[in-house]
């Protein structure tokens, strides 16, 4: 009922204070005010108290209550109601680079590098509402799994169906950049960002990653890379059990090309982020969120309904009350 409540000056709520002390002086003190009369007898004079007379102290109530309303009053009660429109000042299109090599099958991390990255890129999706978003995968080729587009439901689903085994493998890292690279060149975003991530180093396609990287560069595309896969060795698939189709696992030391994925960055004036673990790769997406963030310019519209003029006729109200039965009423008692 309060919740849109306000008074412009509250300040002026202290002079409540003097209420009660008015109270006392109007009908204790004034007491002394009126005539006596000393008489040996008043046997004379015994008469019952009129209901007039014992009303006249409602015309001290009516001037208190009168005083009160007019104090709030100056502090200007008023409901505000605020009603908001936002507005997208500087849109981000964003490219997330997937490495969907062998590799990634890895169980470094839980269950394993593929399906904690999903899990962790839905959740930046999420947390990207004002921002265009495409999915490129990359193994021993490309493909741009999704266009750069702002329905995040198919951004979700994208990332959702992408598994191994989609494309040859090998790791390509300079095609799965110049792919990126190709979704964002029309783009008429003011920002354009790439998120690379990859588990090995680039060891096929015909793409060179430096040149990828030329070409990011006179686009004016930044480009965060992410290097996946703990320090030492880890578990990974090496070949499928010809009995039941399932993938043989063993340790085997963990390869990452950190000097090729520090230049990328280095050359956009991007940032290079090591995930070991889960823990880290949730952080280094969340650094990333906090890095790239959208202006978003929000305009409030505020309305305000003041309640004071009620309090200040009320009030008046009670004053020409109060004159009219001091002047007519209780004229014969004061």
């Amino acid at each position: 009922m309060f919740q849109n409540f306000e008074f412009l000056h509250p300040q002026f709520l202290w002079l409540l204070v003097l209420i009660p002390i008015l109270a006392i002086w109007l009908f204790l003190v004034r007491k002394k005010e009126s005539a006596t009369l000393t008489i040996s007898s008043i046997k004379g004079f015994e008469v019952k108290p009129s209901i007039l007379s014992k009303l006249k102290p409602l015309l001290h109530v009516l001037r208190l209550v009168a005083l009160t309303l007019l104090i709030v009053a100056l502090a200007r009660p008023r409901n505000v109601s605020v009603s908001k429109r936002t507005k997208t000042n500087k849109g981000i299109d964003i490219v997330m680079a997937i490495d969907v090599s062998a590799s990634m099958l890895a169980r470094d991390l839980k269950p394993n590098r593929l399906e904690a990255l999903k899990k962790v890129a839905t959740e930046f999706v999420n947390q990207r509402p004002n921002d265009r978003i495409g999915i490129v995968v990359y193994a021993g080729e490309s493909f741009t799994q999704t266009p750069i587009t702002s329905d995040k439901r198919i951004v979700r689903n994208t990332i959702s169906d992408i598994k191994w085994g989609q494309l040859d493998g090998g790791t390509a890292i300079g095609m799965g950049l110049g792919s990126a690279v190709n979704r964002l060149k029309e783009s008429k975003a003011k920002s354009k960002v790439i998120i690379l991530l990859t588990d090995g180093v680039n060891n096929t396609g015909f793409v060179d990653p430096k040149t990828a990287t030329e070409l990011a560069v006179g686009l004016g595309i930044k480009v965060y890379t992410i290097g996946l896969g703990t320090n030492g060795t880890a578990s990974f698939p090496y070949a499928k059990d010809p009995r039941t189709g399932k993938l043989l696992f063993r340790s085997s030391p963990v390869e990452i090309d950190e000097e090729l994925l520090q230049y990328i960055a280095k050359e956009t004036e991007g940032q290079y982020f090591r995930a070991t673990d889960n823990t880290k790769l949730k952080a280094i997406y969340e650094e990333i969120n906090k890095l790239e963030k959208t202006e978003i310019e929000e305009f409030k519209y505020y309305n305000y309904q003041e309640k004071y003029r009620f309090l200040v006729l009320l009030a008046g109200l009670l004053i020409l009350i109060e004159v009219f039965l001091k002047n007519t009423v209780f004229k014969s008692f004061i």
